[in-house]
């Protein structure tokens, strides 16, 4: 009966980010209509082919690989809207592409890091994703970090919304006190996100973290 009632509060838990994400989205659309048609029908293409991917993942948790080709989708439309003002980095171990976890869980955090890194600031501005082993390989952090200015970091913090709230009640669903969500702000300007999610008992595979970025 635990096990049906968490997976409800799941299910509940999920169906509140694709109305939240719809919703902002297509306000970022709504302001492109009448003075750039083109870039909001780019757009609206590009959301289509992310509710489909949405719509049709029924699990509670997908691999790391499924995860960040979700956020793929999410960022190219924020890159539409952004133009060159969004430049996005990826810090990805390889060898953690095929853990689980809990599906929609990064676009909340990019979501938070372009509103309060790119929208506010005049020139480009820089997104990075990381997923890396921690804790000697016991737990999976993940952390989505925006660049800024170092003063108006030191003095601010991240009003958590229904994203971010929703967030911390999946991850306390799926795994307790084991997994956590921190907000930083960076000593270089900025915010970083961090999640910490326990890993199930893997064998070890060697591979080197891998660097790309896109500009």
């Amino acid at each position: 009966m635990r096990g049906q009632l968490i997976q409800a509060r799941l299910q509940a838990l999920q169906s509140q980010i694709n109305p939240h994400f719809l919703f902002n989205t297509l306000n970022s659309i709504a302001s492109l209509v009448q003075d750039n048609p083109a870039t909001a029908e780019r757009m609206i293409e590009a959301l289509g082919d992310l509710l489909r991917i949405a719509t049709t993942t029924k699990r509670p948790q997908v691999t790391v690989r499924e995860e960040l080709h979700f956020l793929d989708q999410y960022l190219l439309i924020e890159r539409i809207r952004f133009g060159e003002r969004l430049r996005i980095e990826t810090l990805i171990n390889a060898a953690m592409l095929d853990d689980l976890v809990p599906v929609l869980i990064l676009q909340p955090l990019a979501e938070n890091a372009i509103k309060h890194g790119v929208e506010t600031q005049v020139g480009p501005s820089f997104i990075q994703i990381s997923v890396q082993p921690a804790g000697d390989g016991h737990f999976l952090r993940l952390e989505v970090s925006n660049s800024g200015s170092v003063i108006n970091a030191a003095g601010r913090k991240i009003e958590e919304r229904i994203g971010l709230s929703n967030t911390r009640a999946r991850l306390q669903a799926l795994f307790g006190p084991q997994a956590s969500l921190e907000l930083h702000p960076r000593n270089q300007g900025g915010f970083v996100a961090r999640l910490l999610i326990p890993r199930p008992s893997v064998p070890p595979r060697a591979a080197e973290p891998q660097l790309e970025a896109s500009v």
